[in-house]
């Protein structure tokens, strides 16, 4: 049997096979999962979903939630799902394992979802508000800022 194991995704690729395991379904990603993670797992879509407009499509090891960029991911584990959430802000609760800057203007929450039933308020308020934050950045450039341009500072003649 002439082949090899994928050392990354651990597929058995056949040997002439073409192979790349950064390629990848919602379903090879969720297959895994046991019953009440699955059932979280199409909450949190079916929510996303709901918002409107957008793309949702696998990626590496995660699902991603994007409109012009991702909004939110999430990385199926064994006993939990990992939701990394972009904000403008960190959130402080109990749900928020961390938080990482990633940008001048987003900040990364990390949520683990372990039950269908933490898929909501104020975790799915959240999700809302990701979705939401690319037309408050646009907002925010397109209005002019109302601070007084400084004064060109007078320079000193020595004599």
């Amino acid at each position: 049997m002439a082949g090899r194991e994928c050392y990354h995704c651990k597929q058995w690729i056949e040997e002439g096979e073409a192979h790349d395991c950064w390629t990848t379904t919602e379903a090879a990603l969720t297959g895994h999962l046991p019953d009440d993670l699955r059932d979280a797992w199409e909450r949190v879509r079916e929510t996303a979903a709901a918002f409107g407009d957008q793309r949702i499509y696998a990626s590496g090891t995660a699902i991603m939630f994007s409109r012009d960029s991702c909004y939110f991911f999430v990385r199926p584990r064994r006993s939990f799902l990992e939701v990394c959430v972009f904000l403008g802000r960190a959130v402080r609760a109990p749900q928020v394992r961390r938080v990482e800057r990633k940008s001048a203007s987003k900040l990364v929450n990390i949520v683990q979802i372990r039950h269908r039933d933490e898929v909501e308020p104020p975790f799915t308020d959240w999700l809302q508000e990701a979705y939401e934050l690319p037309d408050k950045l646009a907002a925010r450039k397109s209005t002019p800022s109302r601070r007084k341009t400084p004064k060109p500072k007078r320079v000193r003649s020595r004599r």
